[in-house]
């Protein structure tokens, strides 16, 4: 969450306070509470979730307020029972107890059935583009008890090639997407730009040419044009793209440090490199060969860092013709 952002959730928090201050806290001849009201409680709530998201994910925020939600609709139902007339005549309690199964319900929807994420990155390109919204799995890898992660229910293991979304692991606020290329025990080797796994070589084919802009840090806005290959990996069959005169990785961005760094060895002038995937781990790399950040440089992925698995694009405003798309 930006700054700006935590600036305009405090402001929300004081333009609710002031509303509140100021409203009638009178029921109307309608029955309802009056519209200054129910707004200030509105602002005030949306304000301290965006306050407590500067420091917390967003499913950390979900959880504190269906706790919060759940124990004030709790005491609304116990007023409802007492009360001869069948209302409760706290305002509080009366119209914030109304947000709770709302809160309930995206809580699950997201944490256990599926969780929207837009792509910020070329990294993975062909298949995936800059301002792709995608839906991602939350129980293809299993149901996760929320926050720590682990498994409840196993419901399925990440296959080779599989799409999936991460908690970046020198950063877990931040989410990642890329392709899972090694899974526990596997070698996965990546010389002279041809990528093999336990030995056996992913077989590419040349698949034409793909240009694209990218908005660069160093150089800015500019033309990128690469070499796309038909390559498979497991039961999926996708492109990836290779740009011309570029290692296998860049030897000066490897972290000197990560966890299971022994597993790796690389070589010196960037031609290739082989990782054993350490157990509960996984090895992930990027479609846009050259132009990702993944395992190679700084490591592997604990399976308790899994998210789940990207499936399908639901919206994309600059180029309308990928929404729907299924994602290989």
């Amino acid at each position: 969450m930006s700054t700006n952002l935590l600036y305009a959730a405090i402001a929300a928090i004081a333009v609710g306070f002031v509303m509140f201050l100021f409203s009638s806290k009178e029921r109307g001849e309608n029955g309802e509470w009056s519209s200054a009201l129910q707004w200030g409680y509105l602002l005030i709530m949306v304000g301290i979730f965006g306050v407590l998201s500067f420091n917390m994910s967003f499913t950390a925020v979900l959880l504190v307020f269906v706790a919060f939600t759940g124990i004030i609709w709790i005491i609304h139902k116990f007023r409802l029972s007492r009360d001869p007339s069948h209302k409760d005549r706290g305002h509080f309690t009366d119209y914030m107890s109304g947000f709770f199964p709302i809160i309930l319900f995206v809580f699950v929807l997201r944490t256990f059935v599926a969780e929207p994420f837009q792509i910020p990155s070329s990294s993975m390109r062909p298949g995936l583009v800059v301002g792709d919204f995608i839906l991602v799995n939350k129980f293809a890898y299993g149901i996760r008890k929320p926050i720590i992660n682990d498994v409840l229910v196993e419901t399925g293991k990440i296959q080779r090639g599989d799409v999936v979304v991460f908690n970046y692991p020198e950063d877990t606020s931040v989410n990642y997407i890329k392709r899972a290329v090694g899974l526990p025990g596997d070698v996965v080797e990546y010389k002279n730009k041809v990528l093999s796994v336990n030995g056996q070589v992913m077989a590419d084919k040349a698949d034409g040419k793909e240009t694209y802009t990218e908005n660069t840090r160093q150089y800015g806005v500019m033309d990128i044009e690469a070499n796309a290959y038909r390559e498979n990996i497991g039961d999926h069959s996708f492109r990836v793209l290779k740009m011309a005169g570029q290692p296998s990785f860049i030897p000066q961005a490897v972290r000197a440090s990560f966890p299971f760094r022994d597993n790796c060895e690389y070589a010196e002038d960037g031609s290739s490199f082989k990782c054993i995937v350490p157990k509960g781990h996984y090895f992930m790399m990027g479609d846009n060969r050259d132009n990702s950040e993944d395992s190679r440089y700084w490591g592997f992925v604990d399976d308790q860092l899994i998210v789940g698995k990207a499936f399908f694009i639901w919206m994309n405003f600059r180029d309308k013709s990928r929404i729907g798309k299924s994602i290989q």
